[in-house]
């Protein structure tokens, strides 16, 4: 499983271990499993997809900018906005 946290100025919106988010990121959407390589991106207004479990329905969370990383503890969103 991924460790994901959606995190805003005003609160942690979200922290849950789930199978595969997608996020906005600025050059395209990018979706992250448990794994990926580390990286950073800058993410645009759009929609986080969570999927809880390989086949379910992705839950929609929409975000206004911010910042995505991915490392060795999971996927972290920094955005603006959430909600």
């Amino acid at each position: 499983m991924l460790h994901f946290e959606l995190v805003t100025p005003e609160r942690i919106v979200r922290s849950d271990e789930v199978h595969m988010v997608t996020v906005p990121g600025t050059d395209g959407d990018f979706a992250v499993l448990e794994g990926h390589a580390p990286f950073m991106s800058t993410i645009r207004d759009g929609d986080v997809l969570v999927q809880k479990a390989p086949g379910a329905a992705p839950e929609t969370i929409a975000i206004r900018g911010g910042f995505a990383e991915v490392n060795a503890k999971g996927l972290t969103v920094l955005a603006e906005h959430a909600g």
